[in-house]
């Protein structure tokens, strides 16, 4: 076996868009669970978002100084002008968000998990056929270990890009998206001085990723080494073993 197929190649770039195309391909057939788990994500960022704004609204309604009620708030519609009767409305719809919130993460664990393994079961499946129509030489020319990594760390790590990456993703847009309409709506010129340290931010993710996926790449490198030298050594043994076993048949032989 070529000594350059012993090592792991680092090919391509941290996001393929043509591969996530491929990848999402194998979403298709459980489409609609998987838009109930993303209403469900929707669902939920919002239901979370609803809880400091009714501490907001608690505070300034009920317990700042100054005469109750004198601050206007979205809910002012819907609440008691009595401190003890709003802030007990105002508790009871913070539990029933909370509820909720329960509620949709379960829906959406649930759904994202079971579209995962059966997405992530019918990838490994064509991983399978396709290994088993390859020609002999393709497996002398690479490592059985990587090939066997492609079928599962691989396909596991997919899947958990999937039913986690992809909600954190979607959950964190949702809820950011809330916090900030939230924001201007409350005090638009704030939330723009807020807004300013934005640029900044994104400039420390890019660097920040691009270190990541250096070493992510680095250290899946060094994972590599070790099974290889494993592979190696279980060569040897058996190489050693049959020269034995040749000697010790020689030997009978001229005994007998």
């Amino acid at each position: 076996m070529a000594e350059a197929h012993q090592e792991e190649e680092v090919l391509g770039k941290a996001y393929d868009s043509r591969l996530m195309k491929r990848l999402l391909a194998y979403l298709v057939p459980y489409k609609w669970q998987t838009i109930l788990a993303l209403v469900a994500i929707v669902l939920k960022a919002f239901a979370d978002v609803i809880g400091p704004y009714l501490t907001k609204t608690a505070v300034d309604k009920y317990l700042a100084s100054g005469s109750a009620g004198s601050r206007s708030t979205l809910l002012d519609p819907w609440l008691s002008s009595e401190p003890l009767v709003g802030i007990g409305q105002i508790a009871a719809i913070y539990v029933t968000a909370l509820l909720l919130s329960f509620a949709f993460e379960f829906i959406q664990t649930y759904f994202m998990q079971w579209t995962g393994q059966k997405a992530m079961f019918d990838l490994r499946s064509e991983i399978f056929r396709h290994l088993q129509k390859l020609h002999v030489g393709f497996f002398d020319r690479n490592p059985v270990g990587r090939l066997v990594t492609r079928v599962t760390t691989d396909v596991d790590a997919l899947n958990e890009m999937f039913t986690a990456g992809v909600v954190s993703i979607f959950e964190d847009v949702f809820v950011l998206a809330g916090i900030v309409v939230i924001m201007l709506r409350m005090k638009w010129w704030l939330a723009l001085i807020t807004f300013a340290v934005l640029p900044l931010i994104f400039w420390a993710t890019m660097i920040l990723s691009a270190r990541c996926t250096v070493e992510s790449r680095c250290a899946m490198m060094i994972d590599v080494r070790p099974s290889t030298i494993r592979v190696r050594a279980s060569r040897t043994r058996s190489s050693v073993s049959v020269s034995t076993l040749e000697v010790a048949s020689s030997r009978m032989r001229i005994l007998g």
